[in-house]
């Protein structure tokens, strides 16, 4: 039986790469049945949209004064996908 636990484990993991075939199956198998689960992907996606936004506002808008050493450490703590 594939767990909640396993199953947000990959869902964090696909995240940071891409994940195995039966790895998306198991998951997406899961996904079918659990609304907790489903729910935390969701709201793992929002958080990462809501951080590529930020981001891109930082590097786009002039309008931000911040001594360029906090700038680079906010841009390099948002790192960019890897996808």
């Amino acid at each position: 039986m594939f767990t909640c636990k396993q199953a947000s484990k990959l869902i964090s993991q696909s995240l940071d790469r891409p994940l195995s075939l039966p790895e998306k199956i198991r998951l997406r198998l899961h996904l079918l049945i659990c609304d907790p689960c489903t729910q935390f992907k969701r709201q793992l996606m929002m958080l990462r949209a809501a951080l590529h936004r930020i981001r891109y506002g930082i590097e786009q808008d002039s309008t931000i004064k911040l001594p360029l050493d906090v700038k680079n450490r906010i841009l390099h703590t948002i790192e960019p996908d890897q996808e």
